[in-house]
């Protein structure tokens, strides 16, 4: 079996530091295990490492895509299994540093999506329902034939709606994260690390970052895509922090209350984080308040990680 390092957690918790800083302990690569990583020119809302925090450290799967396109777990599945092979045959143990619950454990458990292609024609039909029905008729079609998924899903996400729908329609199979959840074996030789903190110190931290994204420049980064030409309905800007500076942007709301808005739904997020992580038992939990300092984490990361594979302990 492939050997990995697994670094999750919820979002602000302080992964990225940790993953980059176990990185060039090890001598080895990162593989971004975050779904908006992926685009261009997408730095500042997706709280991105900068490139003065990947010196020296190789990164895959960031800065790989225009914001307009589409990627999904099957994208992410094929494209990080590639780099822990290539990583591995080099023999060193990649870092996975993610991120999204989804593809981390669709990654570690390797499990089987739906193969069911794309219709084109299809979702433009189901796209114009919602465009004259509203988002919610056609989510109660989908309840209709899937209640399981309608139950998962929420109405203005529109565009998982509609790919369950087209599944349905097309194959008569239903896509089930459930059948997920169940699995629960490693497909690698892998260590999953995890780490969290306590909920109220989590949320001052979200709150403290989504502060500092709005110092850094946030509403700008937004603006400039929107100018060069990226659609507001495009997969990338429906991401936290970019959806919300954009309703701001077409005078929807006010900066104040997209700003609350960013907070709410990354704290919402960090709560479904941690429902995934719940259902992966293998995980290794570490409270990062329970530290003195960074140093001391670390020294615990990697005599954890040594333990596992066997590494010299310095």
């Amino acid at each position: 079996m492939e050997r990995m390092i697994a670094i999750i957690g919820p979002t602000a918790v302080g992964k990225t530091k940790v993953s980059i800083d176990l990185a060039r302990m090890l001598d080895t690569e990162i593989i971004s295990g975050d779904s908006m990583l992926v685009y261009k020119n997408m730095n500042i809302g997706t709280a991105k490492p900068s490139i003065s925090e990947r010196c020296n450290v190789i990164h895959h799967l960031i800065d790989i895509l225009e914001p307009s396109a589409d990627f999904n777990v099957v994208d992410f599945k094929q494209l990080a299994t590639q780099h822990i092979t290539k990583i591995n045959k080099q023999g060193k143990i990649p870092i996975l540093s993610g991120g999204t619950g989804l593809y981390i454990k669709a990654l570690l458990e390797g499990y089987q999506f739906n193969p069911t292609p794309r219709d084109e024609k299809l979702r433009a039909k189901l796209e114009n329902l919602a465009k004259a029905h509203g988002n919610q008729y056609l989510h109660d079609k989908l309840a209709e034939v899937v209640p399981v998924a309608a139950a998962r899903l929420h109405p203005n996400d529109l565009r998982r709606v509609i790919r369950a729908l087209e599944v349905y329609y097309l194959s008569g199979n239903t896509i089930s994260q459930e059948n997920l959840l169940d699995q629960q074996e490693l497909l690698y030789n892998a260590i999953v690390i995890g780490m969290t903190m306590d909920r109220k110190l989590l949320y001052q931290r979200i709150d403290q970052r989504v502060d500092i994204m709005i110092e850094q420049g946030l509403v700008n980064e937004v603006a400039k895509l929107l100018k060069n030409g990226v659609s507001p309905t495009c997969q990338g800007m429906q991401g936290i922090g970019y959806k919300e500076i954009v309703s701001h942007l077409q005078g929807e709301v006010d900066l104040s209350v997209a700003i609350e808005n960013i907070k709410k739904a990354t704290r919402n997020f960090a709560k479904r984080q941690l429902t995934w992580y719940r259902k992966m038992p293998y995980i290794i939990w570490f409270d990062v308040n329970d530290f003195t300092d960074h140093r001391n984490m670390m020294e615990t990361f990697y005599k954890t990680i040594a333990g596992k594979f066997s590494l010299k302990v310095e």
